[in-house]
Order: structure tokens, then sequence, then C-alpha cells
């Protein structure tokens, strides 16, 4: 218990510097937040300095370091993941501030990269033998062989994109990530007996998480852009997918899942009736044209998170 309260305070106080030595850079560079014309309610955000990912990632990575996560494959390739995905989301940032536009990537473009790196997931786990998937609330575990490669390509994809959808308020991808990598930490110390290199890395993740969150709630001053988001999910897929957890993402990352669905509904809905189902799609958006504020939002959205959490952990128990 100690090790892991020690990497959680180092996670939280290193985030907390680098993000703090990030802001001034961020301002100097320009790298401030475009907000589209349609969300109406965050005009006053434009400008925020954004890619904050670059400093809770960082803290992320020299905390695993000096843990000494990178000796261990798993855990070694878990952060590699993210880091791929870092790298996506900030070549997306990087455009969208030199160009001055809200246009970063195009969206073929990052659905490649995406893909690349979601199909080297997959054959990575099939090639390392991580074939079997544990089923929730059963207390049972399959061997799918080479379906791991799909299963895996799937959830690194959905995954990614539900986090970077659920970015839009401040503290929301944030908080629910915190709670996110909590449960499944306790959920592996739980199933493992034990801590586990990829258990601790979601206690690292905890902790930066944390640190960051004081330059993210509302009123930001910090946003962590698609470098964030998108390295966030792609650190929440490698980790449930190499844990063996991977249908777990539906449940503790509810809503994340809740995010990309209402979006779907909402594009799918509107090109057949030219009606919406939801005032404003991703779903948080919906309850903020609903009169909300953005608090009350994150606040309800991390608590439906750590339910669902501890919802897993009573039936592992």
């Amino acid at each position: 218990m100690r090790g892991l309260i020690l990497i959680f305070a180092a996670g939280a106080v290193l985030s907390a510097i680098f993000c703090a030595a990030l802001i001034p850079v961020l301002k100097k560079l320009r790298a401030g937040q475009y907000i589209l014309g349609y969300v109406e309610e965050h005009k006053a955000k434009s400008g925020t300095p954004t890619m904050g990912g670059i400093a809770f990632v960082a803290a992320a990575a020299a905390v695993a370091a000096a843990a000494g996560l990178f000796a261990d494959r798993l855990s070694a390739v878990a952060l590699t993941f993210g880091f791929a995905y870092l790298a996506v989301g900030f070549l997306d940032d990087f455009l969208k501030f030199r160009f001055r536009r809200n246009l970063g990537l195009r969206p073929y473009q990052k659905v490649i990269f995406q893909l690349a790196i979601a199909l080297i997931a997959g054959i990575f786990c099939y090639r390392s033998g991580l074939t079997y998937i544990n089923i929730p609330f059963s207390g049972y575990s399959f061997d799918i062989g080479l379906w791991i490669i799909p299963l895996s390509a799937l959830a690194f994809i959905a995954t990614v994109n539900s986090v970077n959808l659920t970015d839009g308020l401040d503290g929301l991808a944030a908080s629910v990530g915190f709670w996110y990598f909590a449960a499944f930490a306790a959920l592996m110390i739980v199933l493992a007996e034990g801590r586990t290199s990829l258990s601790d890395l979601s206690v690292i993740l905890c902790g930066v998480l944390a640190g960051y969150l004081l330059f993210n709630t509302n009123k930001a001053s910090l946003f962590m852009g698609d470098t964030g988001s998108l390295s966030l999910g792609g650190f929440a897929a490698s980790i449930a997918v190499f844990s063996g957890n991977t249908l777990y993402i539906i449940i503790v990352g509810i809503m994340f899942v809740l995010s990309s669905i209402s979006v779907i509904l909402q594009v799918i809905y509107y090109k057949r009736t030219k009606k919406r189902i939801f005032l404003m799609a991703p779903l948080h958006h919906h309850f903020q044209k609903k009169g909300y504020s953005e608090s009350k939002i994150v606040y309800a959205y991390s608590l439906v998170t750590a339910a669902a959490g501890l919802l897993c952990l009573c039936f592992i128990l």
C-alpha cells in the first residue's frame, strides 16, 4: 500500500509542476484552443492553452521510469501505445494552432493512424499469448485465439475516440479517467491477488490526472487537447486489453461509451429524419443545453464511473 501511495503522490506532484511550467510556454507560443462557433457556452474558453496532455503524460513516463515499469514488458508496451496515440493527438493539435483553425488532421488521416496502432496492438496480444478475456460478473475467462486481434483493435479504436469525445467540458475526461483507472487498478489487484505492473501504471495515471485537474477544473486554465485525450484513450485501452479485461471497458467506461453512442445515434437519426434526439451531442453538451452546470455534469459522470467500478468489484471480491 505504501508503494501505491508513493507513486500516486509522485505522479500528482510532478504532473502539477509540469502543468504549471507548461502553461506560460503554451501562452508564449499562442497554442490556444479554438472553439467551434456553434458551442456558444464555450466562447469564453477560446484561447485557453491546450496540449496539456504533454505535461501529465510526461509526468506519468517519469514516475513509471522511476518505478521500473519500463523494465516490465506489458507496462512498457502499454506506455508505448499511449505515447503512440499522444503523437497522433499532438500532430492534430499542432496543425490547429499552426494554421489558426479548428481542423487539424483530416478525419481519414486520423482513422488511418489510429487503426494502424490498434491493429499492431491486436497483433501484439496474439503473438504474446494474451488471448484470454475475463467475462464480467461471472468469474470465467475464455481463450479466443486469433479473434483477439479484431477485438483488441476494436477496443482501442472505440476507447480512444470515446475518450476524445468525452473531452468537452472542464475536467470531464480527466475526472472520468481518474475513476476509470482507479477502478481498473483495484480490479487487477484483486484478480491477480496482488500488485502488477499494469495496476501500478493505473495508479500512476490516477496521480497525474489528479495533478492535472488542479488546472483543468472549471474554469480551466489548461486543456489536454487531442494530445491528452487520445493518449488517455490509448492508456485506457492498453491497460484493459493487456490485462484480459477488455469487456470491462464497456462497464467501467460507461460514460465514455455513452459519449460515442449519443453521437452515433444523433448522426443516424438526423440523416434519416432531419431531426435531433439530443439538443446537442455528445451527451454532456445535451445536459449543458438543458441548463446543468459543467461542475454538476462532471460530478455526475464521475459518480457513475466510480459506482460502475465498485459494482464490478462487488462481483469478484
